[in-house]
């Protein structure tokens, strides 16, 4: 078990409180600010927009000035000076300005802390899953908390209750210490001819399209529930029922890894993704449909989060491990669910709601493509 393993966990716990919390209910909140549709597609864009640069960024800073540590403090006490901006104003123009800001500083500080925890355990993942699980239990606490809460207070509720968890980030950052990075017995690979390599092209290219399929979760799943007439709570423990599902997969999944490997659970991720959109189009109004299709969270989230985590560990280390971490969350998350946020809203408004996550079912099936080229061109 990593020295830090408390430490981590806390900090995973209390980030992606916050960071669930309020991607999962922000297109509500806007919606109740009186942002039309189309404005709430580009205001929660900006949340995977902002991850294609604030983590390079701050990467890049990381990795070159070696305190990773001061680089997650300092990023923490920016992100809560800049959420204080949505206190005031109602204007797009004015969420538009608070969303950059803000997610220019919270996108670096998931995949910095992984950069840690991956330094801390010198490539052995064994205990991976069973630390990052506590970032799910974390979403899964507060995303329940704060619906009882918007039900009771209504949807104004959600900024001060996201600004707390954010005072909790930076608390949990200060309990970290730096770790030493893995050296190379020669001179590092240049980041730039490692991503010039065609196999890694086709895995980013796999996981961008898995994550651009999850945008029509990201931004739309809480509205298409709610046009379904279903209350905030339901729509909570939607979400709660994913989460469930993905920390026990984390929490189960060492023994998978090393029986399957990382190729073939990749593979059964996709054919879980294109089936799992498929029925949250195909059922709206039947609950166990979705409840169904929320359970296989756990392979097209988590088990593809850790099969990728696992395979850039071959092309990502040492001098680049902050960098790698943070490409892979800035080209998926960031690229990736960027386009498939704003793509996914020109479908919502041309075909309505359903068609989105037929859509979605396509983009899985050509991930699978991307990936199936990636592993055949591997060495």
């Amino acid at each position: 078990m990593p020295a830090q393993a408390f430490g981590f966990a806390l900090f995973l716990f209390c980030y992606y409180a916050y960071a669930g919390t309020f991607s999962t209910y922000a297109s509500l909140y806007f919606q109740g600010r009186g942002m039309s549709v189309a404005q709430i597609g580009v205001l929660m864009s900006l949340i995977q927009v902002l991850r294609i640069f604030g983590p390079n960024v701050w990467g890049y800073v990381a990795d070159h000035s070696e305190r990773r540590v001061f680089v997650l403090r300092l990023t923490g006490m920016a992100a809560l000076v800049s959420f204080s901006g949505f206190v005031f104003g109602s204007t797009f123009a004015h969420f538009f300005a608070a969303m950059v800001l803000l997610n220019l500083f919270t996108s670096a500080q998931g995949p910095m802390c992984e950069a840690l925890m991956l330094s801390e355990m010198r490539g052995d993942l064994t205990y991976y899953g069973r630390i990052r699980l506590w970032g799910s239990i974390g979403f899964i606490v507060t995303v329940m908390l704060s619906s009882f809460l918007m039900d009771w207070q209504g949807t104004g509720a959600l900024v001060w209750f996201c600004g707390v968890l954010l005072v909790f980030v930076l608390a949990a950052a200060f309990r970290l210490k730096d770790v030493p990075r893995l050296t190379h017995a020669g001179k590092p690979p240049a980041l730039l001819s490692v991503l010039r390599k065609k196999e890694v092209l086709a895995f980013f290219a796999s996981t961008a399209l898995m994550v651009s399929a999850h945008a029509s979760l990201y931004t739309f799943y809480s509205l298409y529930l709610e046009r379904q007439g279903y209350s905030k709570t339901v729509t909570g423990l939607m979400w709660s029922v994913g989460v469930v599902a993905e920390v026990l997969c984390f929490y189960y999944q060492a023994p998978l890894f090393k029986r399957w490997g990382a190729k073939r659970l990749m593979y059964a991720c996709f054919a879980f993704g294109v089936l799992r959109f498929a029925l949250i189009g195909a059922g709206p109004r039947s609950l166990g449909l979705l409840v169904l299709a929320q359970v296989m969270h756990a392979a097209t989230f988590a088990l593809h989060h850790s099969a990728s985590v696992q395979t850039m560990q071959r092309w990502f280390g040492g001098a680049l491990q902050a960098r790698g971490q943070a490409l892979y969350i800035s080209i998926s998350y960031g690229i990736g669910a960027s386009i498939g946020s704003l793509a996914l809203t020109r479908v919502w408004e041309n075909a309505g709601p359903q068609c989105i996550y037929f859509v979605a079912s396509g983009l899985v099936a050509a991930g699978a493509v991307a990936a199936a080229l990636s592993f055949r061109w591997q060495r």
